[in-house]
């Protein structure tokens, strides 16, 4: 049995600056997995990945450092090419090749305490994989990936179409304030969680960026601070970091504010580096413990 499972494609992601052309991997379940070995209880964790036989060396490289990886071989590695200009916020992004979709066949032998589905993309897990896992553990989704629709090479915004059906499944959800504006038709925070907690998910997060966070559980609206990093360097993979951070403290007992503070705390030692999380769990803690900021319960 294992504690936490991620399931999710590792990606092979083109990044085209007015500068230079960089290749390198890339994913929920890549940016999770390199985390996790970080912290001090990674050795019940497992990823279960899909990607073409030419990129296995990404796997090779977590392996190499005693991450338990399953590989489900795929004709395609999921190839996004972001193509940024002189301003780093204009950004167009196409997707060059697509993985197949994660099955119930090829999952049903898994066991964990805790599922996490890092889509990608609209098809990546069906309404038969939520289905599913739910029966098998608890199971925890990040939405972005139900958002993103390819049409040709190209992505489009899209809200996600079995989304009634889905979260009455999804025990714990994360979602940033541009897609529970798209899920909820809400930009008001409060409202926004409160309906996608009515829709079914026990644990709804909502990630604010340099606002912190908002955990809306058990009727409850915990202000999670947003811990000021030493320096801004790269926000790739900060979202999930945080789930990595937030699922581990759920695994270990903590409570809902405590798992979010650990979780904003890595995403902050995350920013201040390019690449995956690469701090310790000390260095997590010792954040919390020295800030002035704590996370609060909002009436």
């Amino acid at each position: 049995m294992n504690d936490i499972c991620c399931i999710g494609h590792i990606t092979l992601d083109k990044i085209i600056t007015p500068k230079q052309t960089t290749y390198m991997p890339g994913g929920t379940s890549y940016y999770f997995s390199h985390g996790i070995y970080h912290l001090n209880d990674y050795k019940h964790y497992k990823l279960v990945t899909s990607l073409a036989a030419s990129e296995y060396q990404s796997v090779d490289e977590l392996r190499a450092k005693g991450i338990d990886v399953e590989v489900i071989p795929s004709r395609h590695t999921v190839y996004f090419e972001n193509k940024y200009e002189e301003n780093q916020n204009n950004r167009t992004q196409r997707v060059l090749a697509k993985a197949d979709p994660f099955t119930v066949d090829k999952l049903k032998h898994l066991e964990a305490r805790f599922f996490h589905l890092g889509s990608l993309l609209s098809d990546d897990f069906s309404l038969d994989v939520i289905k599913y896992l739910s029966t098998k553990g608890t199971l925890s989704v990040d939405a972005q990936g139900y958002l993103r629709e390819v049409r040709g090479e190209k992505v489009y915004p899209v809200d996600w179409a079995e989304k009634k059906e889905a979260l009455n499944y999804v025990d714990i959800l994360k979602v940033n304030e541009h897609e529970a504006a798209v899920l909820t038709g809400s930009t008001d925070y409060r409202e926004a969680v409160s309906l996608l907690h009515e829709w079914g998910v026990k644990e709804v997060l909502l990630t604010l960026g340099s606002e912190g966070s908002l955990i809306y559980v058990e009727e409850k609206l915990y202000r999670i601070p947003a811990y000021p990093p030493k320096e801004v360097v790269d926000a790739t993979g900060c979202g999930d970091t945080y789930m990595l951070g937030y699922l581990y403290m759920r695994n270990k007992g903590a409570s809902y504010p405590e798992a979010g503070a650990f979780a904003a705390a890595l995403s902050t030692i995350k920013l201040e580096k390019s690449g995956p999380f690469s701090g310790t769990e000390n260095m997590a803690l010792a954040i919390i413990k020295e800030s002035e900021l704590k996370p609060e319960e909002i009436k």
